[in-house]
């Protein structure tokens, strides 16, 4: 069933971060309006005028209500849309999610060909409505959003293949570790982003055993002093024993325990 809690929650978050909160006053009497217009709406074909227009949050909330009421009529709409760079970004965000809501699996193919849109808000908006409708069968395109050019996308690519447990694409994720757009700087320069952590991170929950040995020596370099941590959850998962708690050196000597048992067997 497509998590509902899911799409809000992302949903929001796009508009508070990508949006700015409309002035008080005049305005406040401007959204209130179109809250009530949009409630009169009596039929689906009303719909994609107010699609076209800007809303804030209140308005979009109200509108998605509708869409929802309407259901299947209001398809026809939402893809026009998704498809149009007519209608600003954040309502084709909505109809994107609002589609997989109403059409469920039977719209996962009509959505997965926006992983590959121009832009990377429909990229996201694709990928994120995947997720919720628990797509495991678009490994070739979560896989090549790994290597998007916008890394927020390949943050979500990532998210889609650990939550989704796509353990055959776990030599990609690793990949990521070498791939230089996840690092900020130049040359020798460069320096690990956070992407770096949740690479490691997933490798781990894939339980991907080819990663372990050189997971197992890059424990004890100082090198990878800033991602020990996800070092060791991920040694954790992949060979299925916790390290002891406590400070750095003891986790060190327990793997390099486990490290010189591997060499003997």
């Amino acid at each position: 069933m497509f998590k509902l809690v899911l799409i809000g929650l992302s949903f929001l978050l796009f508009v508070a971060t990508s949006y700015s909160a409309p002035k008080p006053a005049a305005k406040a009497v401007a959204a209130k309006s179109k809250v009530s217009d949009i409630q009169k709406i009596k039929g689906p074909e009303e719909l994609d005028k107010v699609l076209q227009s800007e809303l804030n949050a209140s308005e979009l909330k109200v509108l998605k209500e509708k869409v929802i009421h309407f259901s299947n009529k209001s398809v026809p709409t939402l893809i026009k849309a998704m498809k149009s760079d007519a209608y600003p970004e954040k309502n084709r965000w909505m109809a994107t999610f609002l589609l997989g809501r109403i059409m469920g699996d039977k719209s996962s193919a009509f959505i997965a060909r926006f992983a590959e849109h121009p832009n990377w808000v429909m990229r996201l908006a694709s990928l994120k409505t995947l997720l919720a409708l628990k797509q495991d069968k678009y490994k070739s395109i979560y896989v090549k959003s790994l290597s998007d050019k916008s890394l927020i996308v390949r943050v979500q690519a990532l998210d889609n293949i650990n939550h989704l447990k796509i353990k055959d694409a776990s030599s990609h994720v690793w990949a990521m570790l070498y791939d230089k757009s996840n690092y900020s700087g130049q040359g020798k320069q460069l320096k690990r982003t956070n992407i770096i952590k949740e690479v490691i991170k997933t490798i781990g929950d894939l339980e991907f055993k080819k990663a372990e040995a050189p997971l197992l020596s890059m424990i004890q370099n100082k090198k990878y002093q800033d991602i020990h941590n996800e070092i060791d959850y991920s040694l954790s998962k992949i060979h299925g024993k916790k390290s002891p708690v406590g400070n750095l050196s003891k986790k060190q000597h327990f793997w390099s325990r486990i490290a010189l048992n591997n060499k003997t067997i």
